[in-house]
């Protein structure tokens, strides 16, 4: 079998954020609004790729005021650098379930070479008929590495928002007809 065109079910599907506030809580976020091209083999992992394009704008955390400020030139600069982009390269194959998924990320136009955990839950047949694939990513990123330096020292030691982000992302893909 040969990679084949899978398309985003992106109503079961999620890119989702946490980084640290106050050293001593954590904030939660997503960007619904993002794209994914996708050619997936899912007897031989390691001859797939992706290309996932994420809305910027779109940021959610529940708080307006917060998502504007993160869409602000302080942070992503949405205005500027409107999308983000995943692209990927090497898929390591584990074992038939778990993978590690390297890639180059692209955001606020700095692109570094990452490396996503991921596990494969394999394939299945809605109850329509179409054929879909489930996945689950894990990894993180400094969001320093890529020029979001914006920060507060805070008087008892450290700083109000973490340089680490951790990413979580649950993607479900249907089969092209």
């Amino acid at each position: 079998m040969t990679a084949a065109t899978w398309n985003l079910d992106a109503t079961h599907s999620g890119i989702h954020f946490t980084v640290r506030h106050l050293v001593i809580s954590k904030v939660r976020g997503s960007f619904p609004g993002f794209t994914a091209d996708v050619k997936l083999d899912p007897a031989n992992l390691a001859a797939s790729s992706a290309k996932v394009t994420i809305d910027v704008a779109t940021i959610n955390t529940g708080v307006g005021d917060r998502d504007n400020h993160l869409k602000s030139p302080d942070f992503f600069d949405a205005a500027k650098f409107p999308t983000m982009t995943f692209v990927s390269g090497k898929v390591e194959v584990k074992n038939a379930e778990h993978f590690t998924l390297h890639g180059a990320l692209t955001m606020h136009g700095v692109t570094k070479d990452v490396a996503l955990e991921g596990t494969f839950g394999g394939v299945a047949k809605d109850p329509w008929g179409n054929e879909k694939a489930g996945f689950e990513l894990k990894g993180s990123v400094n969001r320093k590495d890529f020029g979001l330096n914006w920060n507060q020292a805070l008087e008892t030691g450290g700083v109000l928002v973490s340089e680490n982000v951790e990413l979580n992302i649950e993607l479900e893909l249907a089969k092209a007809k």
